[in-house]
């Protein structure tokens, strides 16, 4: 009975820790929106899901953003989407 007790406790922080992973919500500068939704780059096919979370291979290259290090884009199947540039993940798809 204590090992049921004990892992079901595991089992439901473990959950708990996933559902708060889930809902981090990165707030982008508005200035850096601005930026990238001016910028004319031709876009990438990517063979896959654009959303956030997707990591982008090498092969795709990511465009610096000035003075925002935390932030890069790129335009992947004719969308704009900030990237972290450490990380290659995306964190918001603009449109």
């Amino acid at each position: 009975m204590k090992t049921l007790v004990i892992s079901a406790v595991s089992l439901f922080l473990s959950l708990g820790g996933a559902a708060v992973a889930q809902t981090t919500t990165v707030v982008v500068p508005g200035e850096v929106r601005t930026y990238v939704e001016k910028q004319d780059t031709p876009s990438v096919t990517f063979e896959g899901d654009v959303a956030v979370g997707t990591a982008f291979p090498d092969t795709v290259e990511i465009h610096k953003i000035p003075d925002q290090p935390d932030y890069g884009y790129v335009v992947v199947n004719k969308k704009r989407v900030l990237v972290n540039p450490k990380t290659r993940t995306v964190i918001e798809v603009i449109k």
